[in-house]
């Protein structure tokens, strides 16, 4: 993999800007911090290089998420919660491996072309205010599983198909919360696996960077978690919509471009 990164201080301070303003933007509105900078750095980086910068600091993340709140351990909320949701969660990895995989064997521009058109899936049905709920039944389960999967894998963008099962298969926000983010960090060690080759070429300094990011990402977060009482969240939902919407535009017209 070419390394992009490291040697060019603009660059660097544009990623460094990217993370802060997508993790600052998630903590107050609860939005979109993987799907924001994946977009963002897809329209900079090649895709597999931009999903590689964020696998770890989503990581972080979504392992936060599991341990906040119940006095679990990350591997005790796997038992409690694997046990019902197991074939989900194993659906949903065994996808992410096929998505993964397909950021190696596809043209980038197709799958520019799909995230351009999830990204718009998400945005309209967040501003008409529906939740789209599919039936809880098993066929379903695994299509979705599969489908979230291979979608998260390749384009990070796992949530938008997940949550419509998940809506559908409980009534508990933690329960919703806590299952979504296994399956998306099973999502992850997938890409980790999947991609360990780029992964283990990337140099030292792009590293440094990786954990700069990862950090910076975890501490804006926080910080806007403890804005979020202050500040009207649903402003800030509208404008992580709004930057949803010129990204996906500026992925959907380089994949388009691309493939003619």
């Amino acid at each position: 993999m070419t390394e992009v990164l490291g040697s060019d201080s603009t660059q660097t301070l544009l990623l460094i800007a990217i993370f802060a303003i997508a993790s600052l933007l998630h903590g107050i509105s609860g939005l979109g911090i993987t799907l924001v900078t994946t977009t963002a750095l897809a329209s900079i980086y090649p895709l597999p290089h931009a999903i590689i910068l964020v696998i770890f600091p989503s990581l972080l993340l979504n392992a936060m998420t599991w341990l906040s709140g119940g006095g679990r351990s990350i591997w005790q909320n796997f038992i409690y919660y694997g046990r019902r949701y197991w074939l989900l969660a194993l659906t949903s990895l065994i996808g992410s491996i096929l998505g993964a995989k397909l950021l190696l064997w596809v043209d980038s521009a197709y799958i520019l072309v799909v995230l351009a058109a999830v990204i718009g899936f998400y945005v309209i049905s967040s501003l008409l205010g529906k939740q789209i709920r599919l039936p809880d039944t098993k066929p379903v389960l695994i299509v979705v599983g599969l489908s979230a999967g291979v979608i998260g894998g390749a384009t990070n963008a796992m949530s938008t198909i997940l949550m419509m099962y998940l809506l559908s298969a409980s009534d508990d926000k933690n329960t919703i919360a806590k299952v979504g983010n296994m399956c998306y960090l099973l999502g992850k060690v997938a890409q980790i696996i999947v991609l360990r080759e780029p992964i283990m070429a990337l140099s030292s300094g792009e590293w440094q960077l990786i954990a700069l990011l990862s950090v910076l990402s975890i501490g804006v977060l926080l910080i806007g978690i403890r804005l979020r009482r202050y500040l009207p969240q649903a402003r800030f939902r509208q404008l992580i919509l709004l930057i949803l919407t010129v990204l996906g535009l500026r992925v959907g017209w380089q994949g388009v471009t691309a493939l003619l």
